[in-house]
């Protein structure tokens, strides 16, 4: 990219992620030079934006970096203009990933925020706001790479490439990059030494492989992973251990989220056993958000406090960084991301978005191709995706039918019936951010 002095536009600029993305732009400043950081937000988030702003001011202070933060609530004078726009928001906040969660298990569901009914709910309030904004940036700044961090990643970054005029969007998930540190922890190798190929979508992604100065070194991970103690897992996942021999059957690396598909019964217990306690993960995030914000707004604080680790999304801003300046600088280099399949999945149709490893060019991703999924895995991973693909249609067109059948379609719901129970209650619940499913006929 010609320009020399980047503006960054973080929408969703409240959140406690910000502090990691702006220590990313520090250390990378040389790479990216960044002039002008817009962070935006709502109305009812603006605490946290002042809070995060204030304290991303004194990191940028500490640096001696010439970095301008700009705080808003107006998007359009965000965008005017920008390089890059990233978006990590949560339509509702987490009031909102609370009834997501709770309301499930009332009806003897899994409740998770990406996964499941939950997971749908997100995206119905999510994917018509993102439409704005890609229409905005289409108007505004259309050169602009959309690189979307907000969850259910692969569906929203589909549902805008399938929406919108703008194509230039990527998702970007920290999954595949804990998954890889803590391989090469296991390995005790350095993380640049590590290739892993991934394929699948997200939160539904596989490592089909491990290369380890040109060789696979996958035989020897799975015998690593088949200890119960040596298992990736995430903050936010339970971090129940893996059958030893389902792994070595599978002859894949499972993501962290998978458990939710492979342990439903397991998980389901241990998450109503905590519901009726009157605990759920989301209320748990909750208070630690809380506790982060306390810090955040200590006036001598100046970096990242390393207690943002234990929320789930460790790590996601590094990966975005990564990607702007991957993307800025042209380096050809290999990161997994959520793109336009293709052709890189043979078993998936072209215009869907997938999670594989892409060469990142001023050009964007361009997706490597991995062949067909093992059969192994291909069924679970095409009925994720028409799930994914009758959600889509849901948000967009406020089609209660499709609603429903997305539910049902998905595999942590196994009752068509009490599907409708918990989509009438959701909807009723969220009511607020679905104006498509309440426009007066």
């Amino acid at each position: 990219m010609a320009n020399s002095s980047i503006k960054i536009v973080t929408i969703g600029g409240g959140s406690s992620y910000t502090p990691e993305f702006v220590e990313g732009l520090i250390n990378r400043y040389d790479e990216i030079p960044v002039r002008e950081l817009w962070l935006v937000d709502v109305e009812e988030g603006k605490e946290k934006l002042e809070i995060v702003g204030n304290l991303a001011r004194r990191m940028v202070d500490k640096a001696n970096l010439p970095i301008d933060i700009h705080l808003t609530f107006n998007r359009q004078e965000a965008l005017k203009d920008a390089d890059f726009v990233t978006t990590q928001m949560r339509v509702g906040q987490l009031d909102a990933r609370i009834k997501d969660e709770r309301i499930p298990l009332k009806y003897g569901m899994i409740g998770q925020e990406t996964n499941g009914a939950g997971g749908l709910f997100k995206a119905l309030r999510t994917i018509p706001v993102m439409l704005d904004i890609a229409n905005e940036i289409t108007v505004l700044c259309p050169n602009a790479w959309l690189i979307n961090f907000t969850n259910p990643a692969g569906m929203v970054t589909e549902a805008v490439l399938k929406n919108s005029p703008h194509k230039k969007v990527v998702g970007v998930c920290n999954v595949p990059i804990n998954m890889k540190m803590t391989i090469a922890h296991l390995l005790e190798i350095p993380l640049d030494k590590l290739e892993i190929i991934f394929a699948g979508l997200n939160h539904m992604s596989y490592g089909l492989d491990v290369i380890i100065d040109g060789e696979s070194r996958l035989d020897h991970v799975l015998t690593l992973l088949a200890d119960p103690k040596k298992q990736p897992t995430m903050q936010n996942i339970t971090p129940l251990p893996w059958e030893t021999s389902f792994i070595r059957g599978l002859q894949l690396i499972p993501s962290p989220y998978h458990r939710y598909y492979y342990k439903t019964s397991t998980i389901l217990h241990k998450q109503l056993t905590e519901f009726n306690k009157g605990i759920t993960r989301a209320e748990v995030v909750k208070r630690l958000e809380e506790d982060l914000f306390n810090l955040y707004k200590n006036p001598d604080l100046n970096i990242k406090p390393p207690q943002l680790e234990k929320r789930g999304g460790a790590y996601y801003s590094d990966v975005a960084c990564n990607l702007i300046s991957s993307i800025y600088n042209d380096k050809g280099d290999i990161q997994t991301l959520n793109v336009e399949n293709n052709g890189a999945i043979s078993n998936l149709p072209n215009d869907t978005v997938v999670e594989v490893n892409c060469v990142v060019t001023k050009n964007g991703p361009t997706p490597l191709a991995v062949g067909s999924l093992p059969y192994t895995i291909n069924g679970l991973v095409q009925q994720i995706k028409s799930f994914e693909l009758v959600a889509i249609e849901a948000a967009v067109t406020g089609s209660y039918e499709q609603a429903l059948l997305a539910l049902c379609l998905n595999p942590l719901v196994t009752d068509d019936q009490t599907a409708k129970f918990i989509l009438d209650d959701m909807l009723e619940a969220h009511r607020d951010y679905l104006p498509q499913f309440f426009n007066e006929k």
